[in-house]
């Protein structure tokens, strides 16, 4: 499989729209999957490397550095909280009007909410009936904190923005799972039945009778992230667009359902 595609690039940071599906480092069990730094090193060399992680499900941006300082640097504001990520999901369901006016422990959001977003600060721990899964407590894990934005609404569906404050695993699924709103189609998290079909929106519909779902993979993609450059010190944004799928998913559901 050749490396995914690079997005940004210059001399000491190299950013790749990693696809869904791809491992970003060896699997824990099993050392022969194919995965996105193992492609690097192979044709790059062990200088570059990740400075942070993507679920092998989730599409989109994945930062690396070239070299040691840039790594620091670099890493130092993913621990400090300090970048900016914003990832897009498609969601089964539509949201609560109580997500826009509290959340559960009412802690104050990062930054003053607008009406169509919301605030979900609940802490994370493993879930030891589920291994590999996560689920929320109130108190005593590990803390977690997620503005939410909704951008369109479609009936059974919601295409959401999400912006983590914090950077814990699976914590977007998860957060979205307690509020009401599950990522279409994730395996751990989801509701293990609806899926997205053009039959499903379209009267009349007349097509294959095999249909295949307009977007079959975990609908969540890194979209953008904003980190101060190891150099320059100026702020760098690096956008990803949006997958095919998930273009062609929005594009009917825009079609046939908004305003439903």
């Amino acid at each position: 499989m050749p490396i995914p595609p690079v997005i940004y690039e210059d001399e000491t940071l190299i950013a790749f729209d990693k696809p869904s599906g791809m491992l970003v480092a060896p699997d824990r069990w099993d050392k022969t999957r194919e995965n996105l730094m193992g492609l690097v090193h192979d044709k790059m060399g062990h200088g570059v490397a990740n400075v942070h992680r993507l679920d092998a499900d989730t599409s989109g941006i994945l930062l690396c550095t070239k070299e040691k300082a840039a790594l620091d640097f670099v890493s130092g504001q993913f621990q400090s909280k300090t970048v900016k990520k914003v990832y897009h999901a498609l969601c089964v369901g539509a949201p609560d009007a109580k997500l826009f006016v509290s959340n559960p422990r009412d802690e104050l959001p990062p930054e003053p909410l607008a009406d169509d977003e919301f605030f979900v600060d609940r802490d994370l721990v493993d879930d030891e009936e589920n291994p590999g899964r996560m689920r929320t407590v109130r108190k005593h894990g590990k803390a977690s904190q997620t503005v939410f934005k909704v951008l369109e609404r479609f009936g059974a569906f919601t295409f959401v923005e999400c912006r983590p404050v914090t950077g814990r695993t699976h914590q977007l699924r998860v957060h979205l799972q307690y509020c009401g709103l599950p990522i279409l189609n994730d395996p751990f998290y989801g509701d293990g039945v609806t899926e997205l079909k053009l039959s499903q929106l379209k009267r009349g519909y007349k097509g294959r009778l095999d249909e295949k779902p307009l977007i079959a993979r975990l609908a969540l993609h890194a979209s953008r992230l904003t980190v101060k450059h190891p150099v320059t010190k100026e702020m760098v944004v690096i956008e990803a667009p949006l997958p095919n799928e998930f273009e062609v998913a929005l594009k009917y559901l825009r079609k046939f359902v908004r305003g439903k």
